[in-house]
């Protein structure tokens, strides 16, 4: 057999298709993306602003008003980027924790990492939405 042979002829790998995609999976994979989204988008914007506000007033006002309108609020970009940043933070925390109980050899039960997982995107999206809600009320008083 030459070796284009038996490559052509090597078995999938079981776990194609014996495993079904669930929750557990979605939130570990979740935790890796969204940490690794945190990381660029959140570094590159952090380089940017310290740049901009290194740079002097009229490159510090030209990336405010990316994310802002005249006025100060937040203008589509800005909704985007805020809350989707906030929502992969808390995201990504929470499964940090599911993942730190699971490390410590906890909740391994199918339903109680079934549960956890769907707690964790429950707790990101309630967190997001309070904090924006306690951020507008600080701004708008």
């Amino acid at each position: 057999m030459t070796e284009e042979t038996a490559t052509q002829v090597r078995p999938i790998s079981p776990h194609v298709t014996i495993w079904k995609w669930g929750p557990g999976m979605t939130a570990s994979i979740a935790h890796r993306v969204l940490g690794s989204g945190l990381a660029l988008v959140g570094s590159l914007l952090l380089v940017w602003w310290l740049a901009a506000l290194a740079s002097g007033p009229a490159y510090y006002a030209q990336f405010v008003d990316i994310f802002t309108y005249k006025a100060g609020t937040l203008n589509a970009a800005g909704w985007i980027v805020g809350v989707g940043l906030s929502f992969a933070l808390f995201q990504h925390l929470a499964t940090g924790v599911r993942h730190l109980f699971m490390d410590i050899g906890a909740n391994f039960e199918l339903q109680a990492n079934k549960n956890t997982a769907m707690l964790t995107l429950a707790f990101s999206l309630v967190a997001t939405i309070l904090f924006w809600v306690v951020l507008w009320e600080k701004i708008n008083g």
